[in-house]
């Protein structure tokens, strides 16, 4: 039996043995079936045997099926602002590849940076930052970065299987989703983070808000963070560069996509004024990509480019925690929560380190995409029992996947690193002293800014 199979068995006996368990007290019939078919999706997720989307459809066809909760609540995900949002993301991040804007941000920076090793580090880190509010879709960055990157190790000197080659593909794909978590519609976290929000309590993440509170230290300081381990852990020295090629003029469809993206940049940055959703504003710059003259993709392209994936995905574990939340398995787990780490009011710094740790593990034994689906829940239980406000506990829940321990817990991250030739080994020898770094700078300086931002309390 391979690893595959054996991981599917232990998951499915787990979930069989949360369906014929008798419920503990204060859980009814409804919460251990509900139970069993979450631990099913988060543990088909966590293995990856199936592709995320399929695993999603599955879930939500399955929860119908045996009544687990209403079809309303099933498919609640799809009634969300955010889950367009991710729609919009969609197409937005194609046309960066299509027109070849990417590349060319890409490319034009990092020839600026070619003078030493950390000036190419440095040049990476702005390039992942950039594309992260151009492009809101991390495989879609991590594999435009890929083969920019590789033509850039190779101006330099560095061979595959180097340190200088292993440190720039390290440092351009886990950056590129690091840079991704303090801009709010960058990575599917985020997203399935913001929809929880909507569709458990009615509160809107605003895209001004969270980049104050997650984008200096999360995006900005672990940039500098993951630049020093990168210099620490695979040192080298490049050769001159040679002369990069000269890049064609702006077309026409780029320059139409530069007016659509600051547009769009300029709108999501000032939601705080107009109020009007990050879905509507992507979902309206999608629009204007399609449309025909206006635009910058073929018609054609909605049924042949485009990769509704992640559509799915996300809309099934917004779906997920709605089903948490109707059978009040959110409840049983948040007085366990608050209960076992003595979680009270006015403790705020053992609270907030705290709910990192908890954060941070859930992804560990889920998927960064899934944790926030089965964290959000509970905060509701959580921010009552400390007297924080409830998007104050969500902000920590983000707070915990931005640190990465193990390549598993971003696919996106791995598919990057397969694209590579970066090893598992390799990957981990990045991965794991980073986040410990992070987790001891970094969340004490977060936890200073939020309580001079007055998020506390």
């Amino acid at each position: 039996m391979s690893r595959s199979s054996r991981g599917t068995l232990v998951v499915v006996v787990a979930a069989a043995v949360y369906l014929l368990l008798p419920p503990p007290a204060g859980v009814s019939a409804g919460g251990m079936h509900a139970a069993a078919l979450v631990c099913f999706a988060v543990g088909m997720w966590a293995l990856g045997v199936l592709p995320e989307h399929i695993t999603g459809i599955l879930f939500m066809l399955l929860a119908v099926l045996l009544r687990v909760a209403s079809p309303a609540v099933v498919f609640s995900g799809f009634t969300s602002s955010t889950l367009w949002l991710v729609f919009g993301g969609l197409f937005m991040a194609e046309a960066v590849r299509a027109t070849g804007l990417g590349e060319r941000l890409a490319r034009l920076l990092l020839d600026r940076f070619t003078g030493s090793y950390p000036a190419i580090l440095v040049g990476v880190s702005l390039v992942a930052t950039l594309l992260a509010f151009l492009m809101p879709a991390t495989i879609g960055r991590v594999l435009l970065l890929v083969p920019v990157m590789a033509a850039l190790a190779a101006r330099v000197g560095f061979g595959p299987g180097s340190n200088g080659y292993n440190g720039i593909m390290l440092s351009a794909i886990a950056g590129t989703y690091h840079a991704g978590v303090g801009v709010l519609p960058a990575n599917a976290p985020n997203m399935v983070l913001a929809g929880a929000a909507e569709t458990l309590y009615g509160v809107e993440l605003i895209y001004g808000r969270f980049l104050l509170l997650q984008f200096p230290v999360w995006s900005v300081l672990k940039s500098l963070i993951c630049i020093a381990m990168t210099l620490l852990l695979f040192p080298a020295r490049p050769q001159p560069a040679q002369a990069a090629l000269r890049l064609p003029p702006l077309s026409a469809p780029e320059r139409r996509l530069i007016l659509i993206l600051g547009c769009a940049l300029a709108l999501w940055a000032t939601d705080f004024l107009h109020h009007i959703h990050a879905g509507w504003i992507a979902l309206s710059a999608a629009m204007a990509c399609m449309l025909p003259r206006v635009g910058v993709l073929p018609l054609e392209a909605f049924n042949e480019r485009i990769k509704f994936g992640p559509f799915f995905y996300i809309g099934s574990v917004l779906g997920l925690a709605g089903i948490m939340n109707e059978n009040k398995v959110t409840d049983a787990l948040g007085h366990l929560l608050v209960r076992t780490f003595d979680l009270k009011a006015g403790a705020d710094a053992l609270n907030f380190g705290v709910l990192i740790a908890a954060a941070t593990s859930t992804g560990v034994l889920t998927t960064i995409g899934a944790q926030p689906a089965v964290l959000a829940p509970l905060a509701g239980e959580v921010a009552e029992a400390i007297g924080w406000s409830i998007p104050a506990v969500l902000m920590t829940i983000a707070v915990g996947y931005s640190n990465v321990i193990l390549p598993h817990m971003v696919p996106p991250m791995v598919v990057g690193f397969r694209a590579a030739n970066i090893s598992f080994r390799e990957a981990m020898r990045y991965t794991v002293p980073t986040a410990v770094v992070s987790l001891l700078v970094l969340v004490p300086v977060d936890y200073l800014w939020w309580r001079f931002l007055g998020l506390f309390g």
